[in-house]
Order: structure tokens, then C-alpha cells, then sequence
């Protein structure tokens, strides 16, 4: 699929108060080792867990709150005009609140998997990832590290330049900044040099594209 914006942010888009609203919230709840695709719902070994990290190291806690949503899915409806994507859309999945802490990482990845949700029974069935969304919930002064880059890949293989083909997107560095982009679009989070860096991520579902 060719798109011409691979992502649309919006800067300071939630207040401040908002911001550490989530984050309290948050953190008065349980929080889970994160986890990618082929390791959820099992006990994991040791090596288990040292292959997952070496794509993912992070902590993180599932909200499923109407308010949060309320706030945010405006910011998504807008995104998918102004960039021209005009996806079809139909509900969001649980929220993921991430803690970066020292160190921590989420390596190249994109959110859409390969086939539609095989749910029976459930509101997703057959739904796939259309929309993503990060919120940044810390301010970019409060850590080091920790960048959001995007690698667009819509290019000939052939003519592959890092330095021009990944995006940094700078910005989202201040507080209650927020982007949206297509799930297909692979990204990451370098690791997290100093401090913590918060952020609010939520998979946004449709039936496949026709």
C-alpha cells in the first residue's frame, strides 16, 4: 500500500493534567512484563523471556476507560483526513499504557498481523489493525533515548539509505503530544538512556481493506 504521509501528529494535543492523570492512574494499577506476537497467554521460561526482550524490554498496564478514548479519538478521525488515508474504521482495542524505564526498548515492528482477528463470537472477529496511536504522556526533557522512529519502506530495497528512509518523529517530544499512522508501518523505540519515558499507545480496528 502507498501512502504519502507514513504518519500525522498533532503537538501538545493533551494538557498537561490530563497527562499525569493517566500516568497516577496508571501506576496505582498491577503492571505486566510486555510482551510480542507468539508470546502471549503462557508461562514463559527464562530463555523465553531473554529471546522475546532481545525485540522488546519494557512494562506496561491495560486501561479500558471511556474517558481515555473520548479524549483521543477525535485526534485519530482528524489524523485520517488531513493525511489522506480516509480509513474505515470501527472501534479501538484496550489501551496499552508503556513505562520505558532505563535501557528499555520496543525494536522494528509493525502493529498489523498478517490475517484478521480469528475471534468467534467477540466484537473483533474478523477485524484487522487499520490505525495506530501514540500519546506522549512524559515530556521529552524528562528522559534521554527512547525516540519514536519510523521506517517507512516504501522504497526499492536496492536503494536502501538508513539515513534518509528512517524518520525520527521529533514530534512528539512534548508533553501531550500525539501521532497517528497506519499499522502496517514498521517502527520502534530506541532504548532509554536516562530517566522514564510514559507513553499511551491504542490499535485502532476495521474489516479488511477491499
Amino acid at each position: 500500500m502507498n501512502i504519502s504521509n507514513c504518519y500525522w501528529s498533532f503537538k501538545s494535543a493533551l494538557p498537561p493534567r490530563l497527562c499525569d492523570n493517566i500516568i497516577s492512574y496508571a501506576l496505582s494499577k498491577p503492571e505486566a512484563m510486555a510482551r510480542i506476537a507468539g508470546y502471549d497467554d503462557k508461562k514463559l521460561s527464562q530463555d523465553e523471556v531473554l529471546n522475546m526482550q532481545k525485540t522488546r524490554k519494557s512494562d506496561l498496564v491495560w486501561l479500558d476507560d471511556t474517558w481515555i478514548y473520548k479524549e483521543i479519538h477525535p485526534y485519530i478521525n482528524t489524523a485520517n483526513k488531513n493525511a489522506g488515508w480516509n480509513f474505515e474504521w470501527i472501534r479501538s482495542e484496550i489501551c496499552q499504557f508503556t513505562k520505558y524505564k532505563l535501557n528499555q526498548y520496543y525494536d522494528w515492528h509493525c502493529d498489523s498481523y498478517s490475517e484478521p482477528y480469528n475471534m468467534p463470537g467477540h466484537v473483533q472477529h474478523n477485524m484487522i489493525r487499520k490505525l495506530s496511536v501514540t500519546c506522549q504522556l512524559s515530556d521529552g526533557s524528562e528522559y534521554e533515548g527512547g525516540e519514536l522512529q519510523f521506517d517507512f519502506r516504501n522504497y526499492n530495497p536496492n536503494h536502501r539509505d538508513p539515513d534518509s528512509h528512517i524518520i525520527t518523529a521529533k514530534e512528539i517530544l512534548p508533553k501531550g503530544s500525539i501521532v497517528v499512522f497506519p499499522s502496517h508501518v514498521w517502527h520502534r523505540v530506541k532504548p532509554v538512556t536516562k530517566g522514564t519515558r510514559y507513553s499511551l499507545v491504542i490499535w485502532n480496528l476495521g474489516y479488511p481493506f477491499k
